[in-house]
């Protein structure tokens, strides 16, 4: 079994906080949040790559139109 520590819940506004000890500290400055029966689990947010977010897509079927898109002209030197 994991560490264990006892810590106290308190009001923060309307919200019910816990102040999380140093020994338990995520990374990064934000965190996903689920229950799991009368659990509460925090897991760090993993920053996913451009890969990851491309394999969650959908493939794209249509045809892209053509676009009349000349490139610019050199600039000349004084």
């Amino acid at each position: 079994m994991s560490e264990q520590r006892h810590v106290r819940l308190f009001r923060k506004g309307r919200n019910q906080a816990v102040r999380i000890p140093v020994e338990f500290e995520l990374p990064g400055n934000e965190a996903i949040m689920h229950r799991d029966g009368d659990r509460l689990v925090i897991e760090p947010l993993r920053k996913r790559g451009l890969l990851a977010l491309l394999k969650m897509m959908e493939p794209f079927d249509e045809e892209f139109p053509e676009i009349d898109d000349p490139l610019p002209r050199p600039e000349k030197d004084p």
